[in-house]
């Protein structure tokens, strides 16, 4: 069977955005800061495309959210910290060399207190492990998503059913 980490993730995540903004739409919604502010550090400017909705068209806030549901598939219990390291990026300074800055914290924050109250995510609170993990309902969404795609992408290329089987 064919889960997420078997599909390319920049297909993944387009899908899994257009899903989200399609089906949880009332619970994800970009806050009213969303279309001011940057992605990240790292960034000279905001998105181009609006958080909301751009051509019926889910916006760059629906892909973050599709983007840190498929981290949390993959890593499995992690906090708001480490998912800032892995958003974060090279901030440059002009003549000097650039540093590492984590990503906004306020921005994953938010996100994962949507993905909460939709049922897609819950936090795990124990000695060991701390931090938000993915629920049943939101595993077998993504992997649900992950054979649709996978069924779509061998339609059109026979050759991956062959280099995938030999991952």
């Amino acid at each position: 069977m064919v889960n997420v980490l078997d599909i390319p993730g920049n297909i993944f995540n387009k899908r899994l955005a257009k899903y989200l903004f399609e089906n949880y739409r009332d619970k994800i919604k970009p806050p009213y800061w969303a279309n001011f502010v940057k992605t990240g550090p790292d960034r000279e400017r905001n998105p181009d495309i609006p958080a909301e909705e751009y051509n019926n068209e889910p916006g760059w806030w629906y892909y973050r959210a599709a983007s840190i549901l498929r981290r949390l598939y993959i890593k499995g219990p992690i906090g708001v910290s480490r998912l800032r390291k892995y958003y974060g990026g090279l901030r440059k300074r002009g003549m000097e060399p650039g540093k590492f800055r984590r990503g906004y914290g306020k921005m994953v924050r938010s996100i994962l207190q949507e993905l909460e109250s939709a049922g897609l995510v819950t936090k795990i609170l124990d000695n060991k492990n701390k931090g938000r993990v993915i629920t049943n309902e939101g595993k077998s969404i993504l992997d649900k998503l992950a054979n649709e795609i996978y069924k779509d992408l061998t339609k059109d290329n026979k050759n991956l059913v062959e280099y995938i089987g030999n991952l």
